[in-house]
């Protein structure tokens, strides 16, 4: 289980899970995420400059999920909704 994150940023963004290499998210690509990980995503290639301001976690990604199906989208700017 975990919950499905979609990039809706209308970009290709860079994360980083629990500490792990900077890889590359495609626009429109998801990834999946469980409680106990650390998704941090940045807006550069070298994993430098975090997009959001304040980095979600799973409860807040969990929290956005209304209809329940574990599934949400980042939006640009970091805005976050259910999908």
């Amino acid at each position: 289980m975990g919950i499905y994150i979609g990039n809706q940023t209308i970009l290709d963004v860079w994360y980083t899970l629990n500490g792990g290499p900077c890889t590359i998210w495609v626009f429109s690509h998801i990834l999946i995420i469980k409680p106990e990980d650390t998704l941090i995503i940045y807006r550069d290639t070298i994993c430098k400059t975090e997009y959001c301001s304040k980095n979600p976690t799973y409860d807040v990604y969990k929290s956005l999920d209304a209809n329940q199906n574990c599934r949400v989208r980042i939006l640009p700017d970091c805005t976050l909704s259910d999908m």
